[in-house]
C-alpha cells in the first residue's frame, strides 16, 4: 500500500528557513562589516548555513525506501 505524502514536512520548512537565513547573514555581513577578514568570515558562515539548509531540503525530497517483508 502506497503512503500518501506528508502535508507538512518539518525538514523542508527548516531547510528553506536556513537557506533564507544564510542569505540574510551573507548580505548583512557585506553591509554592516568594514574589515575584510570579518566580512569574509561571516560570509563563509552564511554560506555554511545555506549549505546546511540545502542538504535538509534535498533530504526532505528523497522518497523513503519501501519496507521489505
Amino acid at each position: 500500500m502506497a503512503e500518501s505524502p506528508r502535508k507538512s514536512d518539518p525538514l523542508k520548512l527548516v531547510g528553506l528557513l536556513l537557506l533564507l537565513m544564510g542569505w540574510i547573514l551573507v548580505l548583512s555581513s557585506v553591509v554592516l562589516l568594514k574589515q575584510a577578514a570579518a566580512r569574509g568570515g561571516f560570509a563563509l558562515a552564511g554560506l555554511g548555513v545555506e549549505m546546511l539548509g540545502l542538504v535538509l531540503v534535498v533530504r526532505s525530497h528523497i522518497a523513503p525506501k519501501p519496507e521489505r517483508n
